[in-house]
């Protein structure tokens, strides 16, 4: 598998997250984050169950560029 790092919250410092990445062969997204409370899971999942092998999580705002770039690199390759 071949992952292209897209880039980290700048704000994160010596940190990692959260972070994002494109699968080059699928074009699917990837995403290190901030694992959701429980008040923010539990209304996710009034919409959406969510199995225990799967998990919501909290990306921040201020990265909303990085995914906008990350959204260009999966449709233009």
């Amino acid at each position: 598998m071949a992952l292209r790092f897209v880039g980290k919250d700048p704000e994160s410092g010596d940190h990692g997250s959260p972070a994002v990445w494109v699968d080059e062969g699928t074009k699917d997204l990837l995403f290190q984050g901030w694992k959701a409370d429980d008040q923010t899971r539990g209304a996710c999942a009034a919409d959406v169950s969510q199995p225990d092998h799967e998990a919501v999580i909290r990306v921040p705002k201020r990265m909303i560029p990085l995914l906008r770039e990350a959204l260009d690199v999966a449709e233009l390759e």
